[in-house]
């Protein structure tokens, strides 16, 4: 893929100098939520609980007998170990390696916003461009704590996609999809979902899956995720009209959508498969949705909810 000198998108909020160093929802990779999170309450408004009262209580008598006042720390507003001075956070800034892939992804990212943008339009539509996160370890969105072990995932709370950048090397060394279109894939079917969101239909689909069962709601998840892999097929539809791709650049892409299917992380990661616990849809369904929004580069071709899949 191209990428190298083409505009960068400005929605790319990099807060990897911040981000909290545990996560807290885990989970595996891919977003196994669904590839968007449902936004939780996050416990706000609710106040302190009595045992979150009694546990404060005795970190502050341990500290107190090592020797550390805490009321006298916060009056004087330092938050770190008696003597050393606080300094500012700094911008983030990782390695030329990280900086590069920072530079692809914002280039991605304003792929996807063209494509998008002219799509809308032309259906009478503006086009709300998504912010896209890049973290280190975990984060806290509207949708809650996750770590990195989530993979990354779209929050329609705040109308971010959320990124670990570290994920692009599991992606290629863990499971087998290397090349830079496969990466620009995953960010596609990110904002795919964020597509499906200014569409309406996460919101219908979240009502819907508060009503099932388990093994309904996994099968409503299924769709969701083939029709943002239908999405990011028409995202790559787009970027080979305006020649930037290269030979062997959509084989990258169909083979990541043929990796992180169920079937396929299941096999590799338990030895079986449980085709009821599926939410993303196996590797043949995956490739295939991707693959039909590449050839046609139509929205009414990615009908997943009224079509067999």
């Amino acid at each position: 893929m191209e990428w190298r000198g083409r505009r960068q998108s400005g929605n790319v909020e990099d807060v990897r100098g911040s981000s909290p160093s545990r996560g807290g929802l885990g989970g595996s990779p891919f977003g196994r939520g669904g590839g968007f999170r449902i936004p939780t309450g996050g416990g706000r408004g609710g106040g302190m609980s009595i045992g979150t009262i009694i546990f404060l209580v005795v970190i502050y008598f341990v500290l107190k007998m090592m020797g550390i006042d805490l009321l006298q720390v916060m009056e004087s507003g330092q938050v770190g170990s008696p003597g050393v001075e606080q300094t500012e956070t700094q911008s983030p800034r990782g390695s030329a390696q990280e900086e590069e892939t920072k530079a692809f992804v914002a280039t991605v990212l304003a792929e996807t916003e063209d494509t998008w943008n002219g799509i809308f339009q032309a259906n009478g539509e503006t086009y709300q461009e998504p912010k896209l996160v890049l973290f280190r370890d975990g984060i806290n969105s509207a949708c809650g704590m996750a770590s990195s072990a989530s993979g990354p995932f779209y929050c329609p709370g705040d109308y971010k996609v959320y990124l670990d950048m570290a994920f692009f090397d599991e992606l290629a060394q863990r499971f087998d999809a290397s090349g830079d279109f496969a990466e620009a894939y995953v960010i596609a079917h990110e904002v795919g979902h964020h597509v499906q969101n200014l569409l309406g239909i996460l919101p219908k689909v979240n009502a819907q899956r508060q009503r099932m069962s388990e093994a309904a709601s996994n099968q409503l998840s299924i769709r969701v995720e083939l029709q943002a892999d239908c999405f990011a097929g028409i995202w790559g539809k787009y970027t080979e009209q305006k020649g930037i791709l290269e030979q062997g650049d959509l084989e990258e892409a169909l083979n990541a959508a043929t990796q992180i299917g169920d079937d396929t992380l299941q096999k590799r990661t338990q030895g079986y498969v449980v085709p009821e616990s599926f939410n993303h849809g196996t590797s043949a369904q995956r490739s295939t949705w991707f693959k039909r929004g590449f050839d046609s580069g139509k929205l009414s071709s990615c009908d997943t909810f009224n079509n067999d899949i």
